[in-house]
């Protein structure tokens, strides 16, 4: 759990040093225009902290880390979101700079959007594998349908 919190924390500094170096390497160059710098933090913040504070709150309640397949989200699902935003920030900078990003910036960051996706599928396969065995050690009932199917009845 540890390492899912400290990740959540090392992207939250990343998404704020993120819009730090886009606020200031725009006020620099004087630039106006539409540029990638832009969202780099929003995605960092949303796709890094968020979904690991989310991963986390999964992980207390389904143990997900018992499963083999975790680690393997784990680190595909990095990999991809490091090179995501690597090529965002490149391509907003070349940008700001007045340069062009060319063919081998959007190819590298095709592949780590690739990347994201197969571990967002990993993250369910994981999900999946890890539910029965949460709901089995209960009473082999889910709660909500328990609960559903139970008749409304005022307190006397």
């Amino acid at each position: 759990m540890r390492r899912i919190l400290n990740t959540a924390h090392i992207y939250m500094i990343i998404g704020v040093v993120s819009g730090l170096y886009y606020r200031e390497l725009t006020k620099a160059r004087d630039f106006t225009g539409d540029t990638q710098l832009a969202v780099v933090h929003t995605h960092v913040l949303a796709l890094g902290m968020l979904f690991f504070l989310i991963v986390l709150v999964l992980e207390k309640q389904f143990t997900l880390t018992r499963s083999a397949l975790f680690g393997w989200f784990f680190w595909i699902y990095n990999a991809g979101l490091a090179v995501t935003v690597g090529m965002m920030a490149l391509h907003g900078t070349l940008t700001v700079l007045g340069h062009s990003s060319g063919e081998a910036v959007a190819m590298v960051a095709g592949l780590g959007h690739i990347l994201l996706t197969a571990g967002l599928v990993l993250l369910f396969v994981t999900l999946g594998k890890c539910l029965p065995a949460a709901s089995a050690a209960g009473s082999g009932t889910a709660p909500d349908t328990a609960q559903a199917a139970a008749p409304l009845s005022p307190s006397p």
